[in-house]
């Protein structure tokens, strides 16, 4: 399958998946997972055919690793970053000592202020590592990685989850354990 296919289906995933499953029909059982039979049928009726072979491809294939299927393929979900309620069935985990996150740099004096916020996500999302962030903050303009002292957050009593995809969750990141470490124009 050619690139432009394999985002086309990723973005649309991600769509119904993680937004707007209601919009296919679609109601996402605990931990995310719909039937992968009824996700081709709704793509079907929606005009936009998808075969098990290019759903299977954009699983394995997607560069953000999005989207898992259950063991034995019969179910699919999207790994985080949801709007919908949903109970993605996470089990804490202690995290690395640092951990990181990347935004624009229109966000930087926000986020100095009041620390990471889900939003209108179920979690902050945190990348283990410095490239990683620093691809996230690409998406949001001139890009910004902060450092987060994970370590004392944990100590704190904070709460983090790992995604099956190695994205790390947590509710908030308070400002204090924020450092702002790379700016694209430094």
């Amino acid at each position: 399958m050619n690139s432009t296919r394999l985002l086309k289906i990723s973005k649309y995933l991600s769509k119904h998946l993680r937004h707007q499953p209601q919009r296919l029909g679609l109601q996402l059982e605990a931990g995310g997972w719909v039937s992968v039979e009824q996700l081709l049928a709704a793509c079907r009726t929606h005009q936009f055919p998808l075969c098990r072979t290019e759903l299977e491809e954009v699983v394995c294939q997607n560069d953000k690793q999005r989207f898992s299927f259950d063991e034995k393929k019969t179910r699919i979900r999207a790994n985080q970053g949801h709007s919908v309620t949903v109970d993605l069935q996470l089990e804490p985990r202690i995290p690395p000592s640092v951990l990181y996150h990347g935004t624009g740099q229109s966000l930087v004096e926000s986020i100095q202020n009041y620390g990471l916020l889900k939003m209108s996500r179920h979690h902050v999302h945190l990348s283990p590592d410095i490239e990683t962030a620093y691809q996230v903050g690409t998406r949001k303009g001139h890009p910004v990685i902060f450092k987060i002292d994970t370590l004392a957050m944990d100590q704190a009593g904070f709460i983090f989850y790992c995604a099956d995809n190695g994205v790390w969750l947590t509710d908030f990141v308070p400002s204090e354990y924020l450092q702002w470490i790379i700016a694209d124009n430094e």
